[in-house]
């Protein structure tokens, strides 16, 4: 029993210790996301407005995490133990704060957590004037994460209050096991949380359906990536998915197949935690953080527009050379060839645009992951984070 002990002070520190990393990661993301809301409002980056419109949403993200992450400090029997910050309430008050973190937790923050990652995957797909440039999009986003959680969160808010009756009748033969709707138990002086197996049945069966969408929704957005470095990000987002996500249910499973306090309940408790945690912080990073850090890398759209004046300063200059020597060399020569020979020079420096100025194409949110302005091969596509512009005529060379 002391060596379980110590291991559970040693997960419990460890636990602390990876939550504030997470609410530091979190904090300085949600000052990064105000700082790049301010750049695009303030310097007009008109450009850039289309990946700033998730800014709502993105913020919701970190704090549901940061609330999960609070939410496994409480959890921890660590706190209890004499000396410890909760150990002056009574036991049945320790009760009740489990109880709560089964519902804030398992009910309401992992689930609306995955729910938003959803959202936020799905918002680039939509049509531009109803997705993320509407300026309603944040807020009817958070209804629909906040509905579409109630019934998990009903379900758990069940098990919680309803299930302890279920297991009464254990003794004459018909009733469910403890472990299946026990939120706490108490040893040595102090209340120790547990998971009840059908909250975690529950939290399974949510897991898996989010994860065949994503999976399916992950392969839509692969399809528009152009860049190996943004596929690398997808699958990354793919493989925390489905990865992390079902680990944390299986580990919360197996935990309360073993004694809940013996060492291996706590390790699998603590490896649920780890999961959950590495998934939150890549999550946070790569649809966050880089995002924002591609677009500032672009500079301000005078800046963008200076760039693109120079390269086609330099590339007509290049071609009237190109142009006025092929006319040098091509003396002597017969029509017909002069005029094939330059019909051929001639396209090597053409450059067309639309009679009104205007672009067509649309912006995708993971497209802009990489602030690259490599010139790209014939019939390949547009450069990212620009839209695609259309020749209407062609000139005719001159025979």
């Amino acid at each position: 029993m002391p060596l379980t002990r110590n291991f559970a002070d040693a997960f419990g520190l460890l636990t602390i210790c990876l939550v504030a990393l997470l609410v530091l990661l979190g904090l300085c993301c949600i000052a990064y996301s105000f700082y790049f809301r301010i750049q695009v409002r303030r310097q007009a980056f008109t450009q850039l407005s289309y990946f700033s419109g998730p800014w709502i949403i993105r913020i919701t993200f970190i704090l549901l995490a940061i609330w999960w992450g609070f939410g496994e400090v409480v959890r921890l029997s660590f706190l209890r133990k004499e000396g410890g910050v909760l150990h002056a309430h009574t036991l049945q008050w320790q009760e009740t704060v489990c109880k709560c973190y089964i519902v804030s937790n398992l009910g309401f923050a992992e689930p609306c957590l995955f729910l938003t990652l959803v959202f936020l995957l799905r918002a680039p797909l939509q049509k531009m004037e109803n997705g993320i440039l509407s300026q309603n999009w944040n807020g009817k986003t958070v209804l629909c994460i906040l509905l579409s959680c109630l019934p998990i969160f009903l379900l758990q808010l069940f098990v919680i209050l309803i299930g302890p009756q279920l297991s009464k009748g254990k003794s004459s033969g018909h009733g469910l096991p403890a472990y299946f709707t026990r939120a706490a138990y108490q040893s040595i002086n102090i209340t120790v949380c547990t998971y009840p197996l059908l909250s975690t049945i529950l939290l399974g069966l949510f897991t898996t359906v989010l994860t065949v969408y994503l999976f399916w929704l992950g392969r839509r957005i692969w399809k528009l990536v152009i860049n190996k470095g943004l596929q690398k990000r997808v699958y990354t987002l793919i493989f925390s998915v489905s990865s992390f996500l079902p680990l944390r249910v299986l580990l919360l499973g197996l935990s309360v197949l073993p004694k809940s306090d013996d060492l291996k309940s706590e390790a699998l408790t603590f490896l649920a935690f780890v999961a959950l945690i590495c998934f939150a912080g890549i999550c946070i990073c790569m649809l966050v953080y880089l995002p924002i850090a591609d677009c500032l890398a672009l500079g301000s759209p005078h800046d963008l527009e200076a760039r693109r004046r120079v390269l086609d300063e330099q590339n007509d200059t290049i071609s009237l050379i190109a142009n006025q020597s092929h006319l040098e060399e091509s003396i002597g020569i017969s029509p017909e060839r002069n005029s094939d020979a330059s019909t051929k020079r001639g396209s090597i420096s053409f450059r067309a645009y639309g009679k009104d100025g205007s672009s067509t194409g649309t912006f995708v949110e993971l497209s802009l992951f990489s602030p690259s302005r490599d010139a790209t091969p014939p019939g390949s596509p547009p450069l990212l984070g620009w839209p695609m512009r259309y020749p209407t005529q062609v000139q005719e060379p001159q025979k």
